[in-house]
């Protein structure tokens, strides 16, 4: 594997049952890039992803992370090797505030997870961390208010500023701007490019606007199988891309 790749599968496959969900997928992603995969209802997206980031094991093919192969190793070994899914790290305890939810993701890092025993003002240490990871998110002004408070796209923002704590290698990203509404896609897609400065990201996304703006590469499903992959012109182009998605606009985004 090239030293500029930080993720490859080779023929990766995953069956349910005689039905083949993901067949013969083979990926090199680049480091430092942010690669989205992207196909119609049932292509084989998230089953692909889920087999990445280990919530799922493969039938057939091999996974390789930093050139170590991962294809037996379990979700937690995984993230603390640097390859972090964003919901394996922030969970957002609606009760506590944003700054607190940071904080419990810094301890984390620091093995003290547990600890709860402690006093809170020993973990104040943490504070000056955990308010730069606010403000790299753009929530430095909610770091008193409960995360239950806050609105959709702004706990999204802070779902990944618990995950910017265990200062992964790789973010992997699933439908990151479901649910929100423009301003919050926006936001949320500014945040992906600030973050992704130093890391290497993997997205899986719906909105093939935002692929458009922020993918390096993209390489789209059918069927469990790679149709296309390039940067967003070629892909746009691409007359097999346009009759997957039967002509809903994936050249114009």
């Amino acid at each position: 594997m090239g030293d500029d790749v930080i993720v490859e599968t080779r023929h990766l496959t995953k069956e349910f049952k005689g039905f083949v969900a993901v067949s013969d997928v083979s990926l090199k992603i680049r480091r430092h890039t942010i690669h989205a995969l992207i196909g119609p209802n049932g292509a084989g997206k998230t089953t692909c992803f889920n087999l990445i980031t280990k919530f799922l094991a493969p039938s057939g093919g091999r996974i390789l992370f930093n050139g170590h192969d991962i294809t037996g190793t379990r979700p937690a070994e995984v993230a603390r090797a640097g390859m972090v899914r964003s919901f394996q790290i922030s969970a957002v305890f609606g009760h506590l505030t944003a700054l607190e939810n940071v904080r419990v993701a810094l301890q984390r890092k620091l093995g003290t997870s547990f600890h709860f025993w402690k006093p809170v003002r020993s973990l104040a240490r943490l504070d000056g961390q955990a308010m730069d990871l606010l403000e790299a998110v753009g929530l430095a002004d909610a770091r008193d208010i409960p995360a239950g408070e806050l609105s959709y796209g702004r706990k999204r923002a802070l779902e990944i500023a618990t995950t910017l704590a265990v200062d992964p290698e790789m973010l992997l990203l699933d439908e990151p701007m479901a649910g929100m509404g423009g301003e919050d896609v926006e936001r949320t897609a500014q945040l992906i490019r600030r973050v992704a400065a130093g890391r290497t990201v993997l997205m899986v996304e719906h909105n093939l606007s935002v692929v458009a703006d922020l993918s390096d590469t993209i390489t789209v499903l059918e069927c469990g199988r790679v149709l296309a992959e390039g940067p967003y012109a070629a892909i746009a182009a691409d007359p097999r891309v346009m009759e997957a998605y039967m002509g809903t606009g994936v050249a114009h985004g």
